[in-house]
């Protein structure tokens, strides 16, 4: 499968890259059971059909360094992913450093976790996205799909945790 190399982000990027997606969502679980799960062998993967695959290639304990390779439904898009911000049991941050399509210049996301009140948590989860120069125009078309796309993983998180 071929690996396209894309530019490293940083903290800034999520409120400088030209397409910034944000979704809230309460989940009724308490912050550590939600923190658990993100950092699980599973992870994103055990909340529903979005997220096919996640590898940790790191090992225990996680923190800033530590990469994992995520495939995401349904099935055909691979990234490898580094994290470079790590407030355990609270906040992640990570960078695409490579990934096996074409279009992303940088790609990062943020994931915030904090309590919410009623053993509840607030799950605050930004995807910050700057495609190539050549695929910009296609991709501010298709923003809305691919923002549609990623909220649907935060919908999944909210009807994971109803359940378990």
């Amino acid at each position: 499968m071929p690996r396209f190399r894309l530019e490293p982000a940083d903290a800034a990027f999520f409120s400088t890259a030209p397409h910034i997606f944000t979704y809230q969502k309460r989940f009724p679980a308490p912050p550590e059971k939600v923190w658990e799960s993100l950092v699980s062998d599973e992870s994103l993967a055990a909340w529903g059909p979005s997220v096919n695959k996640v590898e940790w290639l790191s090992p225990r304990p996680f923190g800033v360094g530590t990469s994992r390779e995520v495939t995401l439904a349904p099935g055909v898009v691979r990234v490898h992913e580094t994290f470079f911000r790590w407030e355990e049991g609270r906040r992640y941050s990570f960078t695409v450093d490579h990934a096996n399509i074409p279009s992303l210049r940088r790609f990062a996301e943020d994931y915030l976790v904090e309590p919410a009140g009623d053993g509840e948590t607030q799950f605050t989860w930004i995807v910050a996205i700057e495609p190539k120069p050549l695929f910009a125009i296609p991709f501010k078309g298709l923003a809305p799909v691919v923002k549609a796309a990623f909220g649907r993983l935060a919908s999944d998180g909210r009807r994971y945790f109803a359940r378990v």
